[in-house]
């Protein structure tokens, strides 16, 4: 498989063939940034891990040159921090025991480049190789551009697909951004409480981040458990932790719809939400 880049890292950490590797693949994980996989697709991870009918595979796209650094790496250039991340992006997959790894190295300026098309060309290639049934990406409310930009791509690269090649489940998950915003019915509730372990250890990897300024690890777990206390306000916890993901399936099973007007239709359920509670205070 020949991509954009020259320079990406196709890796399966058990050293099947990639033809081999991907023939497995039932849940796939797109993340813009090293780490992103582990934060907002541990579902797919821990549903997967060490079963025989079901595999993990995850694509970073970015580079991790740009990381934010402090303390012991503080003083290491783009390209120090590149292997870094890099190496650390192996070892979770080795951890999480993904069928197989791909960082495709592209740094965050051509990505947030609306007028290349680059990335959705290599995740079609990626896409064609493989038939997942289930997709973890960004969603499309997220806070962080390159977040954003990397989910417009797996859209994209899955509505090329043929219809019958088409996942069934696409989920856009939440880091820079919090989905609690989203109506209950709405919301795609991923329960992450088995394996509570593997989760930390696959956070834990990520020691230029942690160590770098950054305690993602301890944010995103508390999220998880957040979302599970304070889905049902009358009702006991179901699960200990939940992960919230926006349905982004129907984009893909029908290209007409608009993304953009599709995101907002949650939005203004939102509004309208607000305004009702608000407005039934004061008799309106």
């Amino acid at each position: 498989m020949k991509f954009h880049h020259s320079t990406a890292d196709i890796y399966a950490p058990d050293g099947a063939s990639m033809p081999g590797a991907l023939s497995r693949v039932t849940h796939f994980g797109v993340g813009a940034h090293q780490d992103d996989l582990e934060f907002m697709a541990v579902h797919g991870i821990v549903s997967c891990y060490r079963q025989t009918a079901t595999h993990f595979a995850g694509v970073t796209c970015t580079n991790g040159a740009g990381s934010s650094r402090i303390g012991p790496y503080a003083n290491f250039t783009d390209e120090q921090m590149r292997a870094v991340r890099r190496r650390e992006q192996r070892t979770a997959s080795q951890i999480g025991e993904y069928a197989a790894m791909f960082q495709l190295d592209y740094s965050s300026a051509e990505l947030k480049d609306a007028s290349k098309h680059d990335l959705k060309d290599d995740l079609v290639k990626i896409f064609s190789a493989a038939r997942p049934t289930v997709v973890y990406t960004h969603n499309l409310a997220d806070k962080h551009e390159t977040h954003v930009a990397v989910a417009a791509a797996v859209v994209q690269a899955l509505r090329e697909l043929p219809a019958e090649r088409r996942p069934a489940k696409v989920y856009g998950c939440e880091i820079w951004r919090s989905l609690d915003w989203l109506h209950d019915a709405d919301k795609v509730l991923l329960d992450v409480s088995a394996r509570e372990n593997l989760a930390a250890a696959l956070s834990g990897v990520y020691d230029s981040q942690i160590s770098g300024g950054k305690r993602y690890d301890l944010a995103v777990a508390g999220r998880r458990r957040a979302n599970a206390t304070f889905l049902e306000p009358h009702g006991v916890d179901e699960a200990t932790h939940l992960t919230f993901a926006m349905d982004l399936a129907p984009l893909v099973k029908d290209p007409s719809l608009d993304p953009a007007q599709y995101v907002l239709g949650y939005i203004r359920k939102f509004q309208e939400d607000v305004e009702k509670k608000i407005s039934a205070r004061w008799g309106k």
